[in-house]
């Protein structure tokens, strides 16, 4: 089956209605839910309230917002406020840092307490535990190790966790056709495919028992259009249909375009992306290719 999945719901009320348009008029089919976002219980209750019904994540979020623990517990990743101020950069250098064990036991205690909060939405809606990261911070390898050492401990019944490692060669069978995307994210795809190679060596056997899917959307996105998405998507069948697993592809439909709800994010990186005209282009794409797909 291939997973039409949007990342961010839950966030506000109004982008989350955003992201559901496209459940309803559109292919999707996934959503991965904010955990510590304070709209969240508003955002499940609009899930039942419409019938909806897709697969669900944990959006696993260490830039944006506020911390579930007691931020006296985690002063490596946030402020005085508890909210969010570690970058990518030095969580990724966190490993070499003599503070690395300590950084590891405050990412253990977030995590724990994110996954706590997200599951009894997902209790309630009969839903199993499946996980990934907002902006795939969840690779980081202080992060996943904290994570896998996290389940085992608590012996968590993951279904599924987001590797983001995307098939090139998906893309690059269609040469120049794949153009134009944002230069970024080939830098961002192949740090991702580093970090993925890493925790598929380091926890291979750990991840070998959950679900495997092949992944695609990091070098889209922000730009990925319904005729890049119908390019593509046969091709990424077919690669993840030769392999035995299933297909991810990830869009983020769910635009924050309310001054209220922008005044509210809390990291500069996150707002431009949230705010990016791009997010309507890819609601666009998921209910257009419902539209193609209804007409074969």
């Amino acid at each position: 089956m291939t997973e039409f999945h949007a990342d961010d719901y839950g966030l506000f009320p109004t982008q989350s209605q955003r992201i559901l348009d496209c459940y309803h008029e559109g292919v999707l089919n996934g959503v991965s839910v904010m955990p510590n976002s304070p709209w969240l219980p508003r955002c499940m209750e609009m899930l039942e309230e419409q019938g909806a019904r897709p697969l669900l994540s944990v959006h696993l979020n260490l830039m944006e917002d506020r911390c579930l623990s007691p931020k006296e517990e985690v002063p490596l990743l946030v402020d005085g406020d508890g909210v969010f101020r570690v970058s990518f950069g030095r969580l990724l250098l966190a490993r070499l840092s003599p503070r690395r064990e300590a950084y590891k036991r405050q990412l253990k205690a977030e995590l724990r307490a994110q996954i706590a909060a997200a599951a009894p939405y997902l209790e309630r809606a009969g839903a199993e535990l499946r996980l990934d990261g907002h902006a795939h911070w969840h690779m980081l390898p202080l992060a996943f190790d904290a994570l896998m050492e996290l389940i085992a401990e608590e012996a968590l019944p993951v279904r599924y966790i987001r590797i983001p490692m995307e098939p090139l060669s998906v893309y690059l069978r269609h040469g120049l056709r794949i153009f134009p995307f944002h230069p970024i994210n080939v830098v961002k795809t192949l740090i991702l495919r580093l970090l993925s190679k890493r925790a598929l060596r380091r926890w291979g056997r750990e991840l070998a028992g959950m679900e495997q899917k092949v992944f695609l959307g990091v070098l889209f996105s922000d730009h990925f259009s319904y005729e890049k998405m119908r390019m593509i998507l046969p091709d990424a069948e077919a690669y993840a249909a030769a392999r035995g697993m299933g297909l991810e592809l990830l869009a983020h439909p769910g635009a924050v375009l309310e001054p209220e709800d922008i005044a509210k994010l809390t990291n500069r990186d996150d707002r431009r992306f949230l705010t990016s005209e791009g997010r309507r282009t890819e609601a666009e794409a998921f209910v257009r290719l419902r539209e193609e797909l209804e007409t074969v």
